[in-house]
């Protein structure tokens, strides 16, 4: 982290965080981001918060290296940050509590205050990032829409990417929308307040899974003195700070820097979870906190391997001459004491065998064109080590590769570990001049090698390019079949393992860049080479596969692309939508979207042409390869048969407002209509509640002035007309008022 004194518009790009991968970086330093909340606080500032210069110094002493506010900032404090070395993230003040999408005045004003913030304030050399909103209560989002709210996110990040597009844009977000993310998002924030540790830690891998190839941010965590006491919130910010390393977390931030804070301009006493009391004296969690934090700079510091196995890095390449000096580059820099690399030349007639002699400490074993998975076979038995780590000739790992791995085994013992491959930006030409879009769209299609997970951190397939097991557990099931001379031998081999008994885990910090195709035609080749391998699958695993081809996952299928509600996926609310920790349930991520700069009408139509001609391929090349033994192919024990239903009713909603002085809730709502019979639905359901032929849904505005609550019934349209008798009289026993 640049001190004051060097920020200036010279190392401004160098300064500005970046994304890289799964972490943030700033220039050519990877950083873990320390942040701490700092605000809103009540009117007037209190005094023992009245200098800026002062408080940021304080901070960075502390050993933060970023503040998050929740307002818009004055010059003043940005300044201040800067002197203190300080990156600032700010969130955009608007009234998202409320129905903006039916409201379009209150949208409209967010966008135009996006506007006049970042003209005024979006290219100080502190600022770092913005969170177009924060934590948009549950039942709005039911209310308005899941979709139509993802809309309006985006919306604002595009707006504001477009003024300032060297910034980082998200969205805080909290467990109760988890399904609520933006899909150009710069980075995944979570508010994450579970104050067990066990139960914390258990959390975090979802968080990788909903982020896709993004960083998490841990945008909030804290703990009230008030209830818990000074040294209860000292040790939980210390494992806190301890479970996000090691799950991975690209950085943390401390609810709040004091107990000075307000909402909507009013002091909140009820509540302390600062670091600093209301009198500006330090509470006991703050020393062991700058203790643990002053040790923390990048990913990964910190963190203890209670063992550092002895990795045998294996790249097989036949005739990559073209690709493999930029892997074996970021081979030689992986930061791990113990590894040795050993490339596997399967009978090349290019210059590869030159290339690899030209790197110091890489062993060169050359064999006939076998294919493979015999190439991994010989890899393996050359090995030294005791895990065998295997990627491709097209892919460059992570500094932090094998660390994160050996971290994985360490911890939870598994017999095979992989993590994530990330599409890296293309440049500007590559390959002998070809489309730079037909590789953007590659990227996206489908079909690329994805992860299969069971939950959240344990796989039933990791694509070769990024896949270690130990060498014992490698030899008990006999390696890889030499069946599979270009493809398909992961998915066989994580089959076979399973079968053996043995687990595979999936490290989302552990991941490599995974260069795809560069030409359509050269995806499409790849592509029937899938279909053909398929074929063999099919023979050797026929309960894997349905009657007319296609295998057969018991976990989820992950693209990449960051987790959100669409088409096919299926929330849990929990019953009336009030789980505290609400999940998207699906059997796969979207595909990775277009990046933005490439996002054009060629792209589009190149993306769509590609979607619609892979499966086709891939189908043809599975069935022309089968045609001796495919009508031998048994359906799949629980393979599921599909009705169609015929839904001959219409219904329409019917939507009322109604208005309270006094502060009101929705469960006093709910609880009010329980009474009349009304009963729970599906913890899946966007609808709250049931009575006969009657759904609603309820939803709560809170101002200062008093409470609106928002009801919508579903009715068969011939009963249309007007809200029931007994409903409306009940919600006028709690005091509210029919607005319109």
């Amino acid at each position: 982290m640049p001190t004051g004194e060097e920020w200036n518009e010279g190392l401004l790009l160098q300064s500005r965080l970046r994304v890289d991968g799964k972490f943030f970086r700033a220039g050519a330093e990877r950083v873990f981001l320390k942040m701490v909340t700092y605000g809103p606080f009540p009117r007037p500032t209190p005094a023992v918060l009245a200098d800026h210069d002062e408080q940021m110094a304080r901070i960075a002493d502390a050993g933060f290296n970023a503040i998050r506010v929740y307002e818009e900032p004055e010059s003043i404090l940005l300044d201040a940050a800067q002197k203190a070395g300080l990156w600032v993230f700010v969130g955009l003040n608007w009234e998202y509590h409320c129905d903006f999408v039916t409201h379009t005045a209150i949208y409209s004003a967010a966008q135009v205050r996006m506007k006049e913030g970042l003209n005024s304030w979006g290219t100080h050399p502190a600022l770092a990032g913005v969170f177009v909103a924060n934590e948009i209560p549950s039942d709005m989002v039911r209310w308005m829409g899941v979709t139509r709210v993802k809309q309006a996110l985006e919306e604002l990040i595009n707006l504001g990417r477009s003024i300032c597009p060297d910034l980082l844009f998200a969205y805080a977000n909290y467990p109760t929308t988890e399904y609520e993310e933006p899909d150009n998002a710069d980075f995944t924030a979570m508010n994450v307040y579970l104050e067990n540790r066990d139960d914390f830690a258990r959390y975090l891998p979802r968080l990788h899974n909903v982020a896709g190839d993004r960083p998490v941010l841990l945008s909030e965590f804290g703990m009230d003195t008030c209830r818990q006491g000074e040294q209860a919130q000292s040790d939980a910010l210390l494992w806190y700070v301890d479970e996000s390393l090691r799950a991975g977390m690209a950085g943390v931030t401390i609810y709040s820097w004091s107990d000075h804070w307000s909402r909507g301009g009013l002091a909140i006493d009820e509540w302390s979870f600062g670091l600093f009391d209301r009198r500006g004296q330090a509470k006991l969690s703050l020393l062991p906190l700058r203790e643990k934090l002053k040790g923390i700079d990048s990913p990964g510091d910190g963190l203890e391997l209670c063992e550092l196995p002895a990795f045998s890095v294996v790249v097989c390449t036949h005739n990559g001459g073209a690709r493999i000096e930029a892997c074996l580059r970021a081979l030689q820099n992986l930061d791990y004491p113990d590894f040795e690399i050993l490339v596997v030349d399967d009978g090349s007639f290019d210059d590869t065998a030159e290339i690899v002699r030209g790197f110091a400490g890489v062993r060169l074993i050359q064999s006939e064109h076998d294919g493979l998975s015999a190439a991994r076979n010989r890899g393996s038995r050359e090995a030294q080590g005791e895990i065998i780590a295997y990627t491709d000739d097209d892919c460059q790992p992570d500094r932090q590769w094998l660390w994160w791995l050996a971290h994985a085994f360490n911890r939870r013992g598994w017999d095979a570990c992989g993590g994530p491959n990330l599409p890296p930006r293309p440049q500007p030409t590559h390959d002998g001049g070809a489309s730079v879009i037909d590789e953007v769209v590659v990227a996206s299609a489908q079909g690329a090698p994805s992860h299969v997970l069971f939950d959240d951190d344990e796989a039933e397939h990791l694509p070769g390019c990024n896949l270690a097991v130990r060498k014992e557990v490698l030899e008990a099931i006999g390696g890889f079949s030499e069946r599979y001379l270009i493809a398909g031998d992961d998915v066989d081999f994580c089959w076979r393992l399973q079968q053996a008994g043995f687990r595979m885990g999936f490290s989302a910090a552990a991941f490599v860049w995974h260069r795809r195709r560069a030409t359509l035609w050269r995806y499409f080749t790849q592509q029937y080479q899938y279909g053909k391998a398929e074929a063999l699958l099919m023979q050797d695993h026929p309960e894997r596969f349905r009657r007319g081809g296609g295998a057969i996952w018991k976990g989820c299928v992950y693209s990449g692309q960051a987790m959100s509600a669409s088409d096919g996926s299926c929330i849990y609310h929990g019953a009336m939508g009030m789980a505290p920790y609400q999940q998207l349930v699906t059997t796969m991520q979207p595909q990775r979207s277009i990046p933005e700069e490439f996002f054009c009408t060629e792209s589009r139509a190149k993306l769509a042409f590609a979607n619609a001609v892979q499966p086709r391929i891939r189908a043809w090349a599975r069935w022309w390869h089968s045609l001796s033994w495919r009508d031998k192919v048994e359906r799949a024990p629980g393979e599921r048969e599909f009705v169609l239903v015929d839904v001959t009713r219409q219904y329409d909603d019917y939507e009322a407002k109604w208005w309270s002085d006094c502060s009101i809730t929705r469960e006093q709502v709910l609880d009010a209509m329980m009474a009349d019979d009304w009963q729970p639905l599906e913890n899946d359901s966007d609808w709250d509640c049931q009575r006969g032929e009657l759904r609603a849904i309820i939803a709560v505005e809170a101002f200062a002035s008093g409470s609106q609550v928002l009801t919508r019934i579903e009715m068969d349209t011939r009963s249309r007309g007007s809200l029931p008798t007994d409903f409306t009289n009940r919600l006028e026993s709690l005091g509210l008022v029919r607005v319109e």
